[in-house]
């Protein structure tokens, strides 16, 4: 952007699109052939009526992938309690255990049934996940969303960097720290969107198996055409524009303070990588624990709306005065050790309603303060023109790298160890982070007489050049 100061606009929109496009386009992919285990709790169901699976047909429609899946499942009868792996048949949405929908793996588990059981009906059961990761892999479905949701994740995360350089040309130098009071709105508008859209998805779903997302399509196509017209009636101020753009940066980067800015920046991305990739499924694992599936959309709704109407839009209004208060190193030791104490109380919430009350007191001093603190230090030590290059790089390190390797390192640990574990893992991680930080700011980031603002470094240039840099720019 900062090469191409008179397509900014034009830009900005394809980004937009293309984004938002990827999104929509998402929804429209085919479910995985198979049921669904929504509920993983069965009641009065009898082991004894469950025919003996056929092994060379269950092995020809494992193999093939025609949705026959397997789990096991774990019995609590009157008399015993015993486990046995279970086989749902492909003819069906949701799991459901009966004679028709559900057969046994084992030939052992058939007289274990019929040895150990005086009644059909009083045993309850509880089934773990289906094992259906190969043919996950293998399916069009799993990688036309990976695909989809790279190129919209790479449009919606470029899109968003050069707003913020943009906000940043449109406030100027002397009103850089009200960035927050500018981001705000964004909050808001995310928090009432999304409340809106779980509620009308849950409303319009009926308790089906399969969501109806159609609400939500509709509302991001009427929010899109908004910002088309917003962004067409934008008119931004002329921006000077530097010719040694990356030979600037990469000076910059010769700093060790900078650098090491950056790398605890992408932290920031790993830990709200965690939040925001893995927390709502948290959620849905809790819900299925303790009984809340049915309006699960709406809780979820509910916990993203908490985040933004209370934390967000409050530490957002007040990041400008806690960065000129306490400066940047504070903040973001502060911000590493509210992201410590949330991911640990999440991990030991009993029910949705306690991640709700976390949420809602503990989004704003974590997420909402230490993305102010990243973005207005990126715009601290920006160059002069290379606004749209930094701010791409900062949040390239903090949402693009440090998202991608949360993300990643998350999953794994997410499926290893659970998610109860996995945020203890994290909140030590941002223990230790907050540690580092401050050790370092006390006793290396203070031995520095580091000039961070560049922007006084100015090349001062003849009125003539200025007059043809106003004939070219974009209003």
């Amino acid at each position: 952007m900062d090469y191409f100061q008179t397509w900014r606009k034009v830009i900005f929109l394809i980004l937009l699109a293309i984004a938002n496009i990827c999104y929509i386009t998402i929804f429209f992919l085919p479910p995985l052939p198979g049921p669904i285990l929504s509920e993983h709790h069965f009641q009065n169901v009898s082991c004894k009526t469950l025919p003996h699976c056929n092994m060379k047909y269950h092995a020809s429609a494992i193999a093939s992938c025609n949705g026959m899946k397997d789990t096991m499942c774990h019995w609590v009868c009157e008399n015993t309690n015993f486990s046995t792996q279970l086989s749902f048949h492909a003819d069906q949405n949701k799991a459901i255990i009966s004679p028709d929908t559900t057969c046994l793996l084992n030939i052992n588990e058939i007289s274990l049934c019929q040895g150990n059981l005086t009644n059909n009906y009083n045993c309850n059961v509880i089934c773990d996940n289906f094992k259906d990761d190969q043919c996950l892999y293998r399916s069009a479905t799993f990688w036309s969303f990976i695909v989809l949701m790279c190129i919209g994740e790479i449009g919606f995360y470029v899109f968003i960097s050069i707003s913020d350089a943009f906000c940043f040309v449109i406030l100027g130098q002397d009103k850089r720290l009200k960035y927050g009071k500018q981001r705000l709105w964004g909050a808001m508008g995310y928090g009432i969107v999304v409340c809106l859209s779980g509620y009308m998805i849950d409303f319009f779903s009926h308790d089906k198996v399969y969501k109806n997302y159609i609400p939500s399509i509709l509302l991001i196509i009427i929010f899109t055409c908004i910002d088309f017209i917003c962004c067409i009636k934008l008119e931004l101020p002329f921006q000077s524009q530097s010719t040694a753009i990356l030979k600037n940066v990469f000076t910059l980067l010769k700093s060790k303070v900078i650098v090491i800015f950056l790398c605890f920046s992408g932290f920031f991305g790993v830990l709200n990588s965690i939040m925001r990739n893995f927390l709502l499924w948290y959620v849905e694992d809790l819900s299925v624990a303790t009984g809340y599936t049915g309006r699960i959309k709406l809780i979820e709704g509910l916990i993203i709306a908490a985040q933004a109407f209370s934390g967000e839009v409050i530490f957002f209004f007040l990041s400008g005065k806690i960065l000129k208060k306490f400066g940047y190193g504070y903040t973001f030791t502060f911000c590493f050790i509210c992201y410590a104490v949330r991911l640990g109380l999440i991990s030991l919430a009993p029910t949705l309603w306690w991640i709700l009350f976390i949420e809602f007191f503990m989004q704003g001093p974590s997420y909402a303060l230490s993305f102010t603190a990243v973005i207005s230090y990126g715009n601290v030590i920006t160059p002069t023109g290379a606004s749209g290059t930094v701010q791409g790089l900062v949040q390239g390190v903090n949402e693009g790298l440090g998202l991608s390797v949360g993300s990643l390192i998350g999953g794994i640990l997410f499926k290893k160890f659970g998610g109860i574990m996995t945020l203890r893992i994290f909140s030590i991680f941002a223990a230790f982070s907050a540690l580092t930080y401050f050790v370092l700011h006390i006793f290396y980031f203070k031995q520095f007489n580091h000039k961070t603002d560049t922007r006084n470094n100015i090349n001062w240039r003849k009125l003539d050049d200025a007059q043809k840099h106003c004939n070219i720019a974009d209003t």
